[in-house]
């Protein structure tokens, strides 16, 4: 089938990949503008539109699908289909409609739990013990299109957002390929999602990864885990802004109020939370490197001690 494709990140370049690889011909790919990246701050082009340079592919980088001009170069394009995964921007009707087969889209997620922006993240904040991919016939809501494939894909006790991000990617390009074959053969069945079981997934800001030491020791590590790679949770001790990329939950009952530095040993940094212990494994200083708990230790040791209390400061 003649595909225009439309993706921004990575999770969307790896779905591309597969596209590339399949007996379908990409005429097109729509990707957000180049955005500043880096302590430079220079312009950088998105994952998608580096994989479809080096593919020859045509790039369209537009502000808006609503302008009469983008419109009418995609109906131009005469495609069969559009294939949308994180690109980023609202697609008016008259796009939706415009394909012979529609849009479909890869979500990250097993609709109807979490639509919405940060469906991984909120799968691990939330404890889920599975998640998966859903492609499903692109509508005018959020998320909310009938499901056309499914499939599911264990949360593992120490996935972190990059390690499950990075597993649901490659299942994501499979099913794709999957789903298409099915349309282009017209096997296809749109099934509407159930009621029952809806929940959003807002999108991430940095303020979300501040940790609260009230909170339990298990919801604090997931925390941890669903903030890596970005925006990586913090808290403050005396001064220093600590960047928190691993940490253990350890069950325990302690009398010290939560935020407490508890202990200081090679295997990390324990403090006491609003129940149980979390044990920080590795972090980092702003501007430094990540680091184990131990090397930390060793050259700031006289900067946090046991009995000094974290707290929650902008990082």
């Amino acid at each position: 089938m003649k595909v225009i494709f439309a993706g921004t990140p990575e999770f969307a370049a790896t779905a591309l990949k597969s596209l590339l690889s399949s007996s379908h011909h990409v005429c097109a790919v729509l990707t957000q503008p180049d955005r500043p990246a880096g302590r430079g701050r220079k312009l950088a082009p998105s994952p998608v539109k580096q994989l479809a340079t080096v593919g020859r592919i045509p790039v369209l980088q537009p502000d808006t699908l609503r302008s009469p001009q983008i419109q009418q170069t995609l109906r131009d394009l005469n495609a069969d289909i559009m294939v949308v995964v994180a690109y980023g921007l609202i697609l008016p009707a008259a796009v939706l409609g415009m394909p012979r087969h529609g849009c479909i889209n890869v979500h990250a997620s097993l609709l109807p739990r979490w639509r919405g922006a940060a469906p991984i993240q909120h799968a691990i904040l939330s404890g889920d013990a599975m998640t998966g991919v859903t492609i499903m016939q692109m509508d005018k809501g959020l998320d909310t299109g009938d499901v056309l494939v499914g499939a599911a894909c264990p949360v593992l006790p120490d996935d972190t957002a990059q390690t499950l991000h990075d597993r649901l990617a490659l299942l994501g390009g499979s099913v794709l390929l999957q789903a298409l074959t099915d349309i282009e053969n017209g096997r296809a069945r749109a099934i509407p999602q159930p009621a029952a079981g809806v929940c959003h997934a807002p999108k991430i800001i940095k303020s979300d990864a501040m940790l609260d030491w009230t909170a339990t020791a298990v919801h604090l590590e997931r925390r941890v885990r669903a903030y890596n790679p970005w925006p990586v949770a913090y808290t403050r001790a005396g001064d220093l802004i600590l960047r928190v990329w691993q940490a253990v939950a350890i069950e325990c009952d302690l009398a010290a109020p939560p935020g407490t530095v508890t202990g200081l040993t090679r295997e990390g940094i324990d403090i006491a939370t609003g129940h149980g212990m979390l044990r920080i494994v590795e972090l980092q200083l702003p501007g430094g490197k990540r680091m184990p708990a131990a090397d930390f230790l060793n050259a700031n040791r006289d900067r946090i001690r046991p009995g000094m209390r974290l707290a929650p400061s902008s990082p």
